[in-house]
């Protein structure tokens, strides 16, 4: 791929983020993802390998039905209220559908089932642009249309994420796969509290994109893959090394560290909900 053609690539991906977020309309806030979504698959398949052409696959399908989902959602609600405004979606099963589809679009569990799978066929960078930039439009519309959504499905999916999140990761020694799971399960936090303190949601997801942008940068530094590649830095570079290990302990939310205190605010919130069960199924 020449300079050129990755700089129009780059500069899609940007501009279709940025459309969709500044967008109060669906029909343009779909544009801008479907331009976002074409623009990265050409970076996916980038490798020239079996992997790399079946991950741009899987990313491709799975953002074709979550695209025709948000339409489908859009448009019945359209019949409903003949408005193509983002913030009057208030018909039930309009909603639930566009919850549905920018679920699937993040990645967050039960429609997780892409991500491992298209990180593991990427590059660290590739992968580090899926986890980070590739939510920031999905999580803009659900913030945009959170207080239409009904608690019951935020909060459910927000649980399994974490669950899945949690548990996917335990058996993993592939960092991008670990890191996959890892996405799942903050993307968990973000869905739960999206639909009692939006706001809280977003500095979550935030926070979470700050912590994870260092760590891949120095994966990719340092060429490691495998957990088993990163024992071996050890005796190479153990500044790095040790920083990835104090950054992947704070986005796990460990106490002192800063991924520890969305989490916190997260706990406090649905505790002061009177949400404690919730609370209680989370930590």
């Amino acid at each position: 791929i020449t300079p050129a053609s990755m700089t129009i690539v780059f500069l899609s991906i940007t501009i279709g983020t940025i459309m969709t977020m500044s967008s109060s309309n669906w029909l343009m806030a779909w544009i801008g993802l479907e331009l976002n979504m074409l623009a990265i698959l050409p970076i996916i398949s980038k490798p020239k390998t079996t992997r790399a052409s079946e991950a741009t696959t899987k990313y491709f399908l799975t953002q074709a039905i979550a695209s025709a989902m948000m339409l489908l959602s859009s448009t019945i609600n359209v019949w409903q209220t003949g408005n193509w405004n983002i913030l009057e979606l208030k018909n039930k099963f309009s909603t639930t559908i566009m919850a549905l589809s920018l679920m699937m679009k993040m990645g967050a569990a039960p429609i997780h089932f892409w991500l491992p799978e298209v990180l593991q066929g990427t590059t660290l960078q590739t992968a580090l642009l899926i986890t980070t930039w590739q939510k920031i439009a999905p999580v803009t519309l659900m913030y945009m249309i959170s207080n239409n959504i009904q608690p019951t499905i935020l909060v459910s999916a927000g649980i399994l994420s974490m669950i899945i999140g949690g548990l996917g990761g335990i058996n993993q020694t592939q960092l991008r796969k670990m890191m996959a799971y890892s996405s799942i399960n903050n993307l968990g936090w973000t869905i739960t509290i999206m639909a009692f303190s939006p706001n809280m949601a977003l500095m979550n997801i935030c926070t979470y994109i700050i912590m994870t942008t260092p760590i891949f940068l120095m994966m990719t530094n340092m060429s490691a893959k495998t957990l088993q590649n990163l024992s071996t830095t050890w005796t190479t570079s153990m500044t790095m090394t040790l920083s990835i290990a104090l950054l992947m302990l704070s986005t796990s939310g460990l106490p002192p560290f800063t991924g520890f205190m969305p989490k916190m605010l997260i706990l406090n919130e649905l505790i002061s909900q009177k949400l404690t069960t919730l609370a209680t199924l989370a930590i």
